[in-house]
């Protein structure tokens, strides 16, 4: 109701402060949508998890094709080098996972961008490797010549890495993980 004392005076109206704009307002639904929920802790630990899990079989896998079965691992009883990431084990070509080491003369087929360095050196460093010791492989792939790509170790060493860190090759043809 109106003050009697500013009964005859002309006024601006203005909104009272906490009026609200429309009454018809309140009867339309709300167009933000549904309030979110908030995470719960355990759901947040759940998904942590998953993650984890995740990550963990996905590193596991880029360095094998799948879960290391007793057909895919062998033991070489004799060892053939061919040259810085290729060798032979008993009848069987292996080229070795992940790795790319310097061709040897005449082996680089045109067109192809072949690893720079010393390929005596590298395939001398290998045969080092594998002296040290039983060879032991696990198989990963087979590549387009139909040599059999594996995983190797020698007296514990990983034989890609252990090319790796000494100079003789480059990573190449996927991701392996040396520790």
């Amino acid at each position: 109701m109106l003050d009697k004392k500013h009964m005859g005076d002309v006024h601006k109206f203005r909104k009272p402060r906490n009026s609200r704009r429309h009454s018809f307002q309140s009867e339309l639904p709300s167009l933000r949508g549904p309030k979110r929920r908030r995470w719960t802790r355990v759901q947040s630990i759940l998904v942590i998890i998953g993650l984890l899990l995740g990550a963990f079989l996905g590193l596991k896998l880029i360095g094998e094709t799948g879960f290391a079965s007793e057909e895919a691992s062998f033991q070489c009883g004799s060892v053939r080098v061919i040259d810085g990431d290729t060798f032979d084990c008993g009848s069987t070509r292996i080229r070795l996972s992940g790795i790319d080491a310097p061709e040897l003369p005449g082996h680089c087929r045109q067109g192809r961008q072949c690893t720079p360095g010393d390929p005596y050196a590298a395939t001398q460093n290998l045969q080092k490797l594998v002296a040290a010791g039983a060879v032991q492989c696990r198989k990963t792939d087979t590549d387009k010549y139909g040599r059999t790509v594996a995983r190797c170790t020698s007296k514990g060493v990983d034989l890609s890495c252990g090319q790796l860190s000494a100079g003789q090759a480059v990573r190449r043809y996927g991701y392996i993980l040396c520790l």
